[in-house]
């Protein structure tokens, strides 16, 4: 089966922070905080089961891409994703720190 995307636009509360967050059909992160939540099998689809919060642990750079690497903290599975332009530059920064720019 072949990776698909499904754009949803769908509203939150982040389950780490409590910020609510304004979909925009491809929002993967809390933009104040950078968690995230295991929810996607494949990028929108909205079918993991394990439910699990990815914690933000690192900040890769790929050409002029910023990409935000998250760890499920239940199951450990790890995912990469790109910055968007609403989220919190203090946290990027904090984020480069903590886990390394690379």
């Amino acid at each position: 089966m072949g990776q698909t995307f499904a754009k949803k636009i769908e509203d939150f509360s982040c389950a780490h922070c409590g910020t609510e967050v304004k979909g925009s059909g491809f929002t993967n992160h809390c933009p104040s905080c950078l968690w995230s939540k295991h929810v996607d099998r494949f990028p929108g689809d909205r079918e993991e089961p394990c439910q699990g919060m990815m914690e933000p642990i690192e900040l890769i750079l790929e050409g002029e891409t910023e990409n935000i690497v998250h760890r499920c903290g239940w199951c450990g599975m790890k995912r990469k994703n790109k910055t968007a332009p609403n989220d919190r530059r203090e946290a990027i920064i904090a984020l480069s720190y903590k886990g390394g720019r690379k």
